[in-house]
């Protein structure tokens, strides 16, 4: 219950921190800039200015946390690469010299190139898929709503749950984990799964591939309403079937929704961690990136130097993606 009643008393602050924040930048603005008791031109001067500085003043929270927790660790992670494990001497690229020639870098490098190649595209096939299929259906809402859900869910949380469907309890015991009692019930015998080496790595993916599959859902589905009718009625006279209306009608013009999509979960793979730290902690060959930055960064006396130039790598990774995302976003803005 404190924790309950801690959360409560942090929430009305925040609410009313924000509402003194919104009364007090627009008193502000009318001390600075009045139009009480001033003459018409000069009047219409100060609204000019306070209309123009206003919309900055609701930013700058944002911008200020922008810089605070985005801007200022991104510099700072890069100086930290240059440096040894304290952050005190100086060691230019020695860091990244060892990061390549590490087996475990090696070993993460290749699982998170496996994630990509899965996740993204598993992710969004069925949820282009399934929002095809509930379009078409009276109930689909609830469908769409059911396969939703797991979105709700933070990673941590989806683990535990998925942990239990993968639980293995030893040769002789009485298998709780869902899979194992399937394959018990099939004739076979249980296994550890997430233990196989290389095939467990699918066994996680299929955790992130249950979360983002919903999200691709919901915005693949707002994109094929927004398809004229017209189009598919005229296919369907000139004899196309369901599958060739799908592929060749439907998905060439939300392709750029499609690609969003895509990359929108790729950024979210390249900094996979919770669910391979929940489940596995790197270890049986399932290690990634941000999981390897958190070990150098954190535990075993932390290696700040190291741990940094691994989140420089994550973070050149992105952002050739995340930059290609965003002018793709707002090109299909501009078409629409």
């Amino acid at each position: 219950m404190e924790q309950l009643y801690s959360s409560l008393i942090i929430m009305v602050i925040g609410v009313a921190t924000c509402a003194f924040y919104y009364v007090f930048s627009n008193w502000l603005l009318t001390v600075f800039f009045p139009t009480r008791n001033v003459a018409n031109a000069k009047m219409a001067k100060n609204i000019r200015r306070a209309a123009a500085i206003r919309p900055w003043l609701f930013l700058f929270p944002a911008l200020a946390f922008l810089t605070l927790y985005l801007i200022y660790p991104v510099f700072e992670s890069f100086y930290l690469s240059l440096h040894d494990r304290n952050g005190d001497q100086f060691v230019g690229l020695s860091n990244y010299t060892w990061l390549f020639q590490n087996p475990e870098f090696q070993e993460s490098l290749v699982n998170n190139l496996l994630w990509l190649l899965v996740v993204p595209a598993a992710s969004t096939f069925f949820g282009l898929v399934i929002a095809a299929l509930t379009d078409k259906v009276s109930w689909g809402n609830i469908a769409k709503s059911l396969i939703f859900m797991p979105m709700a869910i933070s990673f941590i949380g989806a683990s535990i749950i998925w942990k239990f469907i993968y639980d293995y309890r030893g040769p002789g015991s009485e298998q709780i984990g869902l899979l194992n009692a399937f394959v018990e019930f099939l004739g076979f015998a249980p296994q550890a799964w997430i233990t196989i080496p290389f095939w467990n790595n699918f066994f996680l993916m299929v955790i992130l591939i249950w979360i983002q599959t919903g999200f691709a859902m919901v915005i693949l589905s707002a994109a094929l309403r927004g398809i004229p009718e017209e189009t598919v009625e005229a296919a369907v006279l000139d004899g196309a079937n369901g599958v060739q209306i799908f592929f060749k009608i439907l998905i060439p013009q939300i392709w750029g929704t499609i690609a969003v999509v895509w990359t929108t979960i790729t950024i979210l793979v390249l900094k996979v961690f919770d669910i391979v730290l929940a489940m596995t902690n790197g270890q049986w060959s399932t290690q990634v990136l941000a999981n390897m930055m958190f070990d150098w960064m954190f535990r075993g006396g932390g290696d700040f130097g190291r741990g940094a130039a691994i989140a420089v790598i994550i973070m050149i990774a992105v952002i050739p993606v995340m930059v290609w995302n965003m002018r793709n976003a707002s090109a299909e803005m501009e078409d629409r």
